[in-house]
């Protein structure tokens, strides 16, 4: 069955869904070890962004801006661009840059790689650090593909073109989706390493964003992350595992410089999900599956047994990226719910996968009207669904970003068995505290009245 994609038909957007390309970009360098994201556009650019991310991580997060100006917009910016990394490598001392374009430097007609090169130029003293440029216009896109292109610019800009696939025979690359949360990535590291196996996650958010306290009482740039040294020997791992198909042009960029082979995944939610993932690690590994990975998997099963009393049957609506629509999607499927309305911020591989009749490209309006035309009884998303959720009566599963309103949404881990497991129980206590979806109870209509 293939998908009809519903286009945006409304001059306006009510109650956003979607998330910009920075901000996505902005993640991924989060994930990155001693590491400052740059944003070339505007101060408000850059405060939008730090807020929507302090919020939902309830940390300091190091963010930076180019801090372009009426006179530079016009003139040209190239010149913010140079001062703005000599000034930050200068105080801040990361070990890299993400340098990222906004709305305003695209429309501009910045050329960021050029000024990377003038940089270079003019300020040698600063060689052995490194700069990651990628082009990151708001206007297109949304966060999962925002994410994508940041995460390939590291690949080529990092990653030497090498021929010494599996030097290290116990380390395989994992390219993380932006789906994944700390949560999610620090459970798929512990599946790895159950085959004795080492990952290099690419952006690694579990150890830099898992919400620990260090020692130091502040830090300007990231702290934790995937380091750039075992970036560079992404090219000597045995296997690459692929999580989320947005990332499928990064692999394709991976394997062309080091010809390391990969296994690609949509997601890792669900039974069969998880059973593929597992049986590559097994295949990869050459080891048997470990004893607590076949008992969680027995785990869940129980769980489905015990919650698709809940949940199936139910008519939801899911509004979320791509990666996350299509993983939530299957999932629901799997234990006999109905998705009635999936909306989309934008475009991306994954829609396509979808077993739907249609998918919109829309906002939370559009979710919101769709689920009261087809009575949906359960809405999975962001926190900005809150408000949706209110006016119509129904449950709201929170999952995505940003969750404002949910203390450690970030780390909850809805991948893997265990996750999985979690989030059949979640959804189907929300079902339980809604008892009015009951059926009522039968009162015959010859039983005497009792004053």
């Amino acid at each position: 069955m293939s998908v009809t994609v519903l286009k945006r038909n409304k001059a306006l957007t009510v109650n956003p869904l979607k998330t910009s390309q920075p901000v996505g970009a902005t993640l991924a360098f989060l994930g990155l070890s001693r590491a400052m994201p740059l944003m070339h556009g505007s101060q408000g650019c850059t405060a939008f962004a730090k807020v929507m991310f302090v919020r939902h991580f309830r940390e300091p997060i190091p963010l930076q801006t180019t801090a372009m100006d009426q006179v530079s917009t016009v003139m040209g910016a190239d010149d913010n661009v140079v001062e703005a990394l000599k000034t930050v490598f200068s105080k801040n001392k990361p070990q890299l840059i993400g340098l990222m374009t906004t709305g305003l430097a695209e429309t501009q007609g910045a050329d960021i790689r050029r000024a990377v090169k003038q940089f270079r130029e003019l300020h040698p003293e600063f060689d052995d650090r490194c700069v990651v440029p990628v082009e990151t216009p708001d206007y297109v896109g949304g966060f999962e593909s925002g994410f994508a292109l940041a995460v390939k610019s590291m690949v080529e800009t990092i990653v030497p073109e090498s021929n010494r696939v599996g030097l290290r025979q116990r380390q395989v690359n994992v390219l993380a989706g932006a789906h994944l949360t700390p949560g999610d990535v620090e459970t798929l590291k512990e599946m790895i390493e159950a085959f004795d196996l080492r990952p290099v996650v690419l952006p690694d958010i579990a150890d830099s964003l898992d919400g620990h306290l260090t020692q130091d009482d502040f830090t300007p740039h990231t702290v934790g992350g995937t380091p750039l040294s075992d970036i560079q020997l992404m090219g000597e791992s045995i296997a690459t595992l692929v999580i989320g198909r947005a990332l499928h042009g990064v692999a394709d960029a991976l394997n062309a410089r080091t010809g390391v082979p990969d296994y690609r995944f949509d997601h890792l939610l669900g039974i069969d999900a998880v059973d593929n993932f597992v049986t590559a690690l097994s295949l990869i590994a050459e080891r048997p599956v470990p004893e607590r990975l076949r008992r969680r998997r027995a785990q869940l099963q129980d769980a489905m047994v015990d919650s698709h009393f809940m949940i199936g049957l139910r008519r939801c609506a899911v509004a979320a990226e791509p990666d996350q629509l299509l993983a939530l999607t299957e999932l629901l499927q799997g234990i006999g719910a109905e998705v009635v309305a999936a909306v989309a911020p934008s475009r991306g591989p994954a829609l396509e996968a979808l077993q739907l009749d249609e998918v919109k490209i829309g906002d939370l309006e559009d979710l919101e009207q769709a689920a009261c035309e087809r009575h949906a009884e359960l809405l999975l998303g962001n926190s900005h669904l809150g408000q949706s959720a209110k006016r119509l009566g129904l449950p709201l599963q929170r999952i995505g970003f940003p969750l404002y309103d949910l203390v450690g949404g970030y780390q909850r881990a809805a991948v893997g068995y265990r996750g999985t497991r979690q989030l059949l129980f979640d959804l189907a206590n929300l079902m339980l505290e809604h008892g009015e979806h009951e059926i009522a109870p039968y009162r015959s209509i010859y039983a005497q009245k009792r004053d």
